[in-house]
């Protein structure tokens, strides 16, 4: 009644292929991520020390440039900050935004178990919280 399939299928052909390119380990990917995020907050954390310097910021610079190194095997890259002037809202909007990435470094800290990942993630968390003021309309 029917034709039997003579050729090769094309799902047949894309698995033997896949089964050829490297993998990486949850661990790495968790890895990968977690350097990603730690990254982005260093790059605001920059931002903040120019536009509102404080030596709190000057150490946690530190500690999360040790913790990408650790977690990539190399130093991060790092933007110069912009030496502009900011208003109240600018600076309110970093904090939102490394209040956020300190968040998600939290998520992935906490999947990976990675420990001192998680403690500097949430002492971000807790710091660019207080720092949040809001924005008058």
């Amino acid at each position: 009644m029917y034709e039997p399939i003579r050729t090769a299928s094309i799902h047949t052909v894309a698995e033997s292929t896949l089964r050829d390119l490297p993998r990486r380990t949850r661990q790495e990917e968790l890895d990968i991520r977690l350097a990603g995020h730690l990254t982005a907050l260093l790059t605001v954390t920059d931002e903040l020390r120019v536009l509102a310097p404080e030596p709190a910021l000057e150490d946690a610079a530190r500690e999360l440039a040790a913790h990408v190194e650790r977690l990539s095997g190399r130093a991060p890259l790092r933007a110069e900050p912009s030496r502009r002037s900011a208003g109240a809202a600018h600076i309110a909007s970093l904090h939102t935004r490394a209040r956020r990435l300190a968040g998600n470094a939290l998520s992935v800290a906490t999947s990976r178990g990675d420990e001192a990942a998680a403690e500097l993630a949430a002492g971000r968390l807790r710091v660019h919280e207080s720092s949040e003021a809001p924005v008058p309309a």
